[in-house]
């Protein structure tokens, strides 16, 4: 296996975990925006205020968008095992 396979593999697979990662990353970031700023008008200054309803949000974004994060993986883990079977035998 030659270094520009091993850093295109590595390179795929961060890219492939951005991808993935990104949706439910982008819906915590906005209901916390939301919360912290839904706080700042109430001046409610709980702390734990903001962590169920990203709970919440994370879980229906995963509902939402497991399946395609599924396929994103799947993918990605059929071209790892093509390419392995192709520098073993």
């Amino acid at each position: 296996m030659s270094q520009e396979m091993v850093i295109s593999v590595a390179e795929k697979g961060v890219l492939t975990v951005l991808i993935v990662s990104g949706p439910l990353l982008i819906i915590a970031l906005v209901v916390g925006l939301l919360i912290s700023i839904f706080q700042a008008t109430t001046q409610i200054q709980e702390q734990t205020l903001a962590f169920v309803p990203k709970i919440v949000a994370v879980l229906l974004g995963i509902i939402f968008f497991g399946a395609w994060m599924l396929s994103h993986v799947l993918s990605y883990t059929s071209d790892i095992f093509s390419n392995l079977t192709r520098f073993i035998g």
